[in-house]
């Protein structure tokens, strides 16, 4: 051995002593102690020989590494033989540079070996190991490794005192409104935060100096001491939230900290430093770190990626693309390229001496990408949107198809898929424009030949991939989304939008991914509740949400629109999803389909739709048809149904409960279940009679006049209200359409009748009532008076509001026995005298007709039970005189209700004397209204009802007598000589 050189022992002490590391709980325990150890020997012989302090003898002696493997790396960029460290600056109070002497250098290396100062032998304390550490980084680059990881511990030991004062402060709070540490504890530790300081600087130094040489080193090490801090702290201390609270919360505690400050600004100088050129060696530590450390990671992650939002996302995109396709993930990716990479160690290329890493222990990335755009989403959504479509046409476009081409282009789709897969937040924020971004025909070709040349396992995989992905879209996109796939699936003879011409291929993945769709949404809906067994020994757990089902409640009207355009394939697709959809919203979006197809049906076709509905759902949802009747006739009432689809609401129910009751091709089952929701809805359905819009009039009749009555009697206030709104409907009948039109409401008035005697007495009592009534007088050939009562088309504009009408408008009041003419008989004040009668111009057969309606319902409502019918004659046993005597006393009170209770034995003759006023009325109002005569010859078709009549007779035979006496005076007048 020369003199003066030192031996390998003075310089690498076989065990090195324990004390240089920290005493209490840090990073590191005793099995990373050791390792550290071994590495210190191993990076220390790297430095003597790159010094020329360890002769070749001492380094086969006990040297781990030989020659070979001391100079093979001297062609990289961190290799010895190249002299790169010579030109690094050093600092000017540096006791040392490069060219220092031997003998002083030594003893600085083993004073940090050690940790026990070679001149004074007592032990350094920590800021004067740090310091001697700071003073070999500058002097000898090489020791950057062993210098590095002793760094760690005063990091650690600052952001443990940093801790510890915050423990001892007496005021909780957030970090940046508690009150300073006390003053005997510094802020960065024990003397140690000046140190702190200083690596920032002689680091700043460094990255300024060379940042392609140093920048993916020192942030390497700054991002992993980070998440190793965050890791172990979190949760020990108190003052610590927890990784799942409050992320601000978080940031501003770790930023309050000087050391994680500090290793944060490092960082960031340098990805700052190789923003510009390459960044991708500081996005892949902060991926490696993301995906070791996450969640306790996540805070480092929100403020770099707030900081370089648009560098971190594109950057972490293209290295979680890379590392996808080197573990060729979910199928895609490079071809043969991750088998072996997963089995061979890889070396750290960063400085010589480093160990290997197995491989087999890497995790992929993918879970840090997505945690990280997660992160980015929430402020940064239209960046990360852009970038993500971008790498989607850049795949296609760049992809010549097959397998031949870019493993990176080739396995971007699978790789997006993945990522949507992993996190329902990037879907979202992509799920608005994919529609768009696929509607071009050119885009889905593409796309066609890119996926060609996978295998077909592959594609199955990507198939079920979409298939999950759609079912859990969610916004308005989802909507869109569906429609976009149900067109591209429709054959192309239907397809009718310009512009989606599509390869046959494409159509069939289309119809392919559609049919899996349903199946998993089937699947998903009906064992959405969890396993048999979840919920025996405790509460059941709560329904998995289906994102794409809940997307489409606010579209059942749409889908039913397109369901009942009954295009082949398409039909059945949207009707079996409407099942779906019945299902899983139960019980809101079920009635409501329901509704809207029994509303929009125009053919018996059409109108099947619905009952197939129904009988798919009567299973799974009891009371289905009730709460469809009750939400659709809420709609009508409230105005939001419009009257075109009230009527064809109503009219569909009709032809349902008729295929019930005419035995045809119906289901006659379901015709009985829907009679009986109407039924049971008698008091809503009653008004409709009266609606402004006569198709909903017509269509209530037509309902009304088949729907069943409930088993027990009708209450009075629902017999009334029929009663008076099915008079109104058949006088409103005979005026628009004659007689053909008023068979529903004669139909059912008729089965009104028969309900009750009460019920029969009403009918008999409006309808007499409303035929006298000077508003339809007209239609029975009757005068009427000049000022139009009776509304007219011409006169409907001129007339003045009538409350009467109003009132029975809404009331469905039939009209009274007399008027105001009953009590002013000159005219009306204000409005003049009374105009002069007329007659209106209606044909004779026509009122003929009407009359024959009338008297034909009057007879039908009369009838007694047993009776038949004898060819149109009017026999006593066919008519009930009860009924008769109804009519008797309801024209009685109709034409001089002051008669009304009079005696019906005949007065002695000195009584007319005293009636010749009443009498003349009585005859003026059978002349006015010959339908009084037709009255009574039905009233004396059942004796002895003619007999309440008597005082009409009267009045009539006094009215005769009384003209006949004026003739015969006349004529005795004229020929009476003078």
């Amino acid at each position: 051995m020369p003199a003066g050189d030192p031996g390998l022992g003075t310089l690498l002490p076989t065990s090195l002593p324990l004390l240089t590391f920290s005493s209490q709980e840090g990073f590191f325990c005793i099995k990373k102690k050791i390792f550290f150890l071994r590495t210190l020997r191993v990076t220390s012989l790297i430095i003597l020989r790159g010094c020329g302090l360890l002769t070749e003898r001492q380094e086969e002696e006990g040297g781990r590494l030989s020659r070979h493997q001391l100079l093979k790396r001297g062609d990289q960029p961190f290799g010895l033989g190249s002299g790169w460290w010579k030109t690094l600056p050093c600092h000017p109070s540096s006791r040392h540079t490069v060219g220092a002497g031997a003998q002083e250098l030594s003893q600085e290396i083993k004073a940090f070996l050690t940790g026990i100062d070679p001149i004074l032998g007592h032990q350094l304390s920590a800021r004067e190991h740090a310091r001697c550490g700071l003073l070999l980084l500058r002097s000898l680059p090489p020791a950057r490794a062993a210098v590095l990881d002793h760094l760690r511990g005063v990091f650690d030991e600052s952001v443990r005192a940093h801790l510890a004062a915050l423990d001892e402060s007496p005021v909780a709070g957030p970090p940046h409104l508690r009150p300073p540490p006390p003053s005997h504890i510094p802020s960065g530790g024990p003397g140690l935060e000046d140190v702190v300081q200083e690596v920032q600087q002689v680091l700043s130094e460094f990255i300024r100096a060379n940042p392609k040489a140093w920048a993916p080193v020192i942030s390497a090490w700054s991002i992993d001491l980070m998440g190793q801090l965050s890791s172990t702290y979190s949760g020990q201390h108190q003052r610590v939230p927890h990784a799942t609270g409050s992320l601000n919360e978080l940031l501003q505690l770790w930023m309050s900290c000087r050391a994680t400050r500090t290793l944060m600004d490092i960082y960031v100088q340098c990805l700052s430093a190789l923003i510009g050129s390459c960044p991708d060696a500081c996005v892949d530590a902060l991926l490696d770190t993301s995906v070791q450390h996450s969640p306790h990671f996540d805070w480092v992650v929100a403020h770099i990626g707030s900081s370089f939002p648009g560098t971190i996302i594109s950057r972490v995109l293209s290295c979680g693309l890379k590392d996808f396709c080197v573990h060729g993930g979910a199928g895609g990716g490079a071809s043969g390229g991750s088998g072996s990479s997963s089995q061979t160690p890889s070396v750290d290329p960063s400085f010589p001496g480093s160990p290997a890493i197995s491989g087999e222990k890497r995790v992929p990335k993918i879970a840090s990408v997505v945690g990280i755009l997660g992160h980015l989403a929430s402020r940064h959504g239209d960046s990360i949107r852009r970038e993500l479509l971008r790498m989607f046409h850049d795949s296609l476009a760049g992809s010549p198809g097959g397998r031949s081409g870019d493993p990176s282009l080739q396995a971007t789709v699978p790789f997006l898929l993945q990522l949507a897969v992993m996190s329902p937040a990037l879907l979202g924020t992509v799920s608005g424009e994919l529609v768009d971004c696929l509607k071009p025909p050119a885009v889905l070709s593409q796309l066609q030949q890119h996926l060609q040349g996978f295998p077909r396992e592959e594609l199955d995989n990507m198939l079920n991939l979409a298939v999950h992905l759609v079912s859990q879209a969610s916004g308005a996109g989802a909507y869109r989304l569906l429609q976009f796939l149900v067109d591209t699936a429709m054959p192309a003879s239907v397809i009718t939008t310009q512009g989606l011409a599509v390869p046959d291929t494409v159509r069939e993945a289309c119809d392919r991914l559609i049919q899996l769709l349903l199946l998993h949404l089937q699947k998903l809906v009906h064992h959405r509740g969890g396993s048999p067994g979840d919920g025996v020994l405790s509460p059941p757990p709560p329904p998995r949400p289906v994102p794409f089902l809940d997307a489409l409640r606010n579209h059942v009207g749409e889908l039913c629109g397109e369901t009942l355009r009954l295009e082949r394939k398409r039909f059945l697709w949207q009707h079996q999803l409407l099942g779906l959809l019945s299902v899983y919203t139960r019980p809101s979006c079920g009635p409501e389909a329901l509704g809207h197809l029994l509303s929009r049906a125009r053919s018996p076709e059409e109108l099947s739709l619905a009952t197939q509905l129904y009988a798919g759902l009567v299973v799974s949802l009891s009371g289905l048809l009730p709460l469809a009747f009750r939400s659709c006739l809420a709609r009508v009432h409230a105005g939001t149904l419009q009257p075109p689809f009230t009527a064809r609401f109503l009219r569909n129910l009709a032809l349902l409960v008729g295929w019930e009751q005419q035995g045809g091709e119906g289901p006659a089952a379901l015709g009985a279940r829907f009679g009986e929701s109407a039924s049971a809805h008698l008091s809503d359905l009653a008004p409709l009679l009266l609606h402004p819009v006569e198709e909903v009039a017509g269509a209530s009749a037509s309902l009304l006049a088949i729907c069943p009555f409930p088993v027990e009697a009708l209450s009075p206030s629902q017999l009334l209200g029929l009663v008076r709104a099915g008079v109104h409907r058949f006088f409103a009948s005979l005026r628009l359409h004659g007689p053909p039109g008023v068979a529903c409401a004669s139909q059912l008035l008729t089965r009104l009748s028969q309900t009750s005697p009460a019920g029969l007495k009403a009918v008999l009592q409006l309808l007499v009532e409303g035929a006298l009534h000077p508003g339809n007088a007209e239609l029975f050939g009757g005068e009427v008076d000049g000022d139009g009562e009776s509304v007219t088309t011409d006169s409907a504009s001129l007339v003045s509001p009538s409350l009467l009408d109003t009132n029975r408008r809404h009331t469905a009041a039939g009209p009274g026995p007399g008027g105001i003419w009953s009590v002013f008989h000159a005219g009306v004040i204000g409005r003049g005298l009374k105009p002069p009668k007329s007659v209106q111009a209606r044909n004779q057969q026509e009122v003929m007709y009407n009359t024959q309606s009338l008297l034909s319902l009057l007879v039908h409502c009369c009838r007694a039970s047993g009776g038949t019918d004898c060819g149109g004659c009017w026999a006593a046993p066919t008519l009930s005189p009860e009924a008769a005597k109804a009519v008797a006393v309801t024209l009685v009170e109709s034409v001089c209700p002051d008669a009304a209770g009079a005696e019906l034995a005949w007065p002695p003759e000195e009584h007319a004397r005293a009636t010749v006023e009443r009498d003349l009325r009585i005859g003026r109002r059978f002349r006015e209204q010959p339908l009084l005569f037709e009255l009574l010859k039905l009233v004396a078709a059942a004796p002895p009802a003619l007999c309440y009549c008597s005082v009409l007779l009267r009045g009539l035979l006094a009215a005769v007598l009384h003209r006949s006496v004026d003739r015969l005076g006349l004529f005795s007048g004229r020929f009476q000589a003078p």
